[in-house]
């Protein structure tokens, strides 16, 4: 790793700042994304049901959303509509969650349908990132469900729901997941990404993508000269 990449301002560009708790508001979300503008990241990530959202004019700021979220118990007609309706309504990216318990079953092809089907109704180059709860897997079912992703034509796999009582992303299943999609996919680390040195460790691992709530607490006052941001 050089210093360029793991910079705090570059650190920010990967990084989908994100709000997922049920209690969120409309006026969270104008904060969240007013705050995401100001800390230059990448996307902000919201439920479903807080679309459309209005991004201010000129900021490069993409719009992800959930789908099938948190537990991935949803059909897969379910999971699809959501994924759909969400683009209609302004999204750039979805991020699914699997069944997790297809997994655990070894039902792999069950798996790759249930992502085929969101692929479906939602063509590129909308995102599709898929969420496999890693910690919740074992490192066989992990390799699986990322080759799953793979034959699906998704964009990404992503650790972590950050809801799920196992716990979130770990360097060992972010290098697992980024050596079996071998550079085809993005491999996105969510889930207990807190510290500046906890983005670096999961870039280092393989992560190109970042899922994290508390952006500004991770940034801190690195980003301020890079971002030109005075709100601090």
């Amino acid at each position: 790793m050089t210093d360029s990449i793991v910079s705090a301002a570059d650190v920010a560009r990967l990084i989908d700042h994100t709000l997922l708790k049920p209690e969120a508001t409309p006026a969270d979300v104008d904060a969240l994304i007013a705050e995401a503008v100001d800390l230059g990241t990448y996307s902000v990530c919201v439920s479903p049901s807080m679309l459309p959202v209005t991004i201010p004019t000129g900021a490069d700021l993409k719009v992800a959303v959930v789908a099938g979220f948190p537990s991935g118990k949803h059909t897969s007609a379910v999971k699809a509509a959501e994924a759909k309706e969400a683009v209609a309504q302004g999204a750039d990216e979805v991020d699914m969650v699997i069944d997790i318990g297809a997994a655990k079953a070894g039902l792999f092809d069950t798996v790759e349908a249930d992502i085929r089907a969101v692929r479906d109704a939602i063509p590129k180059p909308v995102v599709l990132k898929v969420i496999i709860e890693s910690a919740a897997l074992t490192d066989d079912e992990i390799v699986a469900v990322s080759q799953a992703a793979v034959d699906a034509d998704a964009d990404f796999v992503k650790t972590s729901t950050g809801f799920h009582p196992a716990g979130g992303a770990t360097e060992h299943a972010v290098a697992l997941m980024a050596k079996t999609v071998a550079g085809k996919l993005g491999v996105k680390a969510s889930g207990g990404v807190r510290t500046l040195d906890d983005a670096r460790r999961m870039i280092a691992a393989g992560a190109t993508r970042l899922g994290v709530s508390g952006s500004r607490a991770l940034l801190g006052d690195d980003t301020r000269a890079s971002t030109g941001s005075s709100s601090y």
